[in-house]
């Protein structure tokens, strides 16, 4: 069954409220982001915020799959090397880098996130890049444990390194460590 269209007006103010979202983060950390300030930021009242999203985590869980989709998106559907068509070393080099950049440009709604229940597709989103990290490896190099070795490339952006990095203003040598990284593994240069 197809959903109902989203009415402009109801569409303009999702953008608004998402958008007034990612600013306070970005402008003021997690602490900022209460309905209030977001409802007064986006221009709305704070009961179309709840009638939306429900709460704060709802919200939250919005922005956090809304970047989420895009990039799998990319990857199933986008061009190459990000998505199909491009050799497997080449797909996993620009894929690391879209998913770094994704942190990064997310990093305080990642830390504030993380205080709220999982969003009911997490384990969806987790198994997306498992999966596609891993069909990936196997290709580039049929020698390693693909899965294992996989996991620990993505575990290693959602450790402590990634926001101590940003937030000294080490993000471009954050990106150059992810890519060496990854290069590593597929010896590539």
């Amino acid at each position: 069954m197809d959903r109902p269209k989203e009415r402009a007006d109801a569409a303009r103010n999702r953008r608004a409220i998402l958008d007034a979202t990612a600013a306070l983060l970005a402008e003021h950390g997690a602490e900022a982001v209460t309905m209030d300030r977001v409802a007064a930021a986006a221009g709305v009242g704070k009961g179309t915020i709840f009638h939306r999203f429900g709460n704060r985590a709802g919200l939250l869980h919005e922005l956090v799959a809304e970047s989420a989709i895009t990039l799998m998106s990319a990857v199933t559907d986008g061009p190459p090397p990000l998505g199909p068509g491009a050799p497997a070393a080449d797909r996993l080099i620009v894929f690391f880098d879209a998913m770094t950049r994704l942190v990064i440009d997310n990093l305080e709604l990642m830390a504030v996130y993380r205080s709220v229940p999982p969003h009911p597709r997490t384990e969806e989103f987790h198994l997306f890049w498992r999966d596609h990290i891993t069909t990936l490896l196997r290709e580039a190099r049929p020698d390693l444990d693909a899965e294992a070795v996989g996991r620990l490339l993505l575990d290693g952006l959602s450790g402590q390194t990634v926001p101590d990095m940003v937030r000294s203003g080490a993000t471009d040598e954050l990106l150059a460590a992810v890519g060496e990284l990854v290069r590593a593994v597929l010896r590539v240069s």
